[in-house]
């Protein structure tokens, strides 16, 4: 439509041979179109190249950026699980290692447990052994002395000195001996 009333304008200025003021005279025409034609090759030649270079090599660093970005969120992800690997690894070492402490330190405390014992049961053993030893020996000296009161009273009883030594034994003795079976001869409940 613009076409044709540029083209139905040239007519009417043709026919009537005055200039219009809308449409330009034909050497301008002509020489706007050389114009155009050597400006499009120039830029087609000069400028066109340098824009479709620019376009490759931002194409080509996207494309690479890209490409960089994809490998090294493969070398994350890969040291992510190496690092899962080996926490993993970490762990069930932390619990082997705590496993082991826990076994060593019951065994430990088995030992002592065990030391604690055996030496309760020397010092137990010991405390009993002196313990018989000093019944034995009060019991000697108990005898001793209640064979030094015996003396003293068949002394006195019988009124004549009983200070020749193995006589004394024998008295002594014997009354030890009647004192040990008294009570065992007698029905409980009885006294002599």
């Amino acid at each position: 439509m613009a076409l044709m009333s540029v083209a139905s304008l040239a007519l009417l200025a043709s026919e009537s041979e005055e200039p219009s003021p809308l449409l330009p005279h034909t050497s301008e025409l002509i020489v706007g179109l050389v114009a155009f034609t050597l400006l499009f090759l120039f830029l087609r030649a000069k400028v066109f190249p340098m824009f479709e270079k620019a376009y490759s090599d931002r194409t080509t660093a996207i494309e690479g950026g890209i490409e960089r970005a994809e490998k090294a969120q493969a070398e994350a992800q890969a040291a992510l699980e190496e690092y899962k690997a080996q926490l993993a690894e970490a762990r069930n070492e932390a619990a082997r290692i705590r496993d082991e402490a826990r076994e060593q330190g019951k065994a430990i405390v088995d030992q002592l447990t065990a030391e604690a014992r055996e030496t309760a049961a020397r010092i137990t053993a010991r405390g009993e052994e002196q313990l018989v030893a000093e019944r034995q020996q009060v019991v000697t000296q108990l005898k001793g002395e209640l064979g030094r009161v015996a003396v003293e009273l068949a002394e006195r009883v019988v009124g004549e000195a009983l200070a020749d030594d193995e006589r004394q034994r024998r008295v002594v003795d014997r009354f030890l001996a009647e004192l040990e079976a008294a009570p065992a001869s007698a029905p409980a409940g009885e006294t002599r």
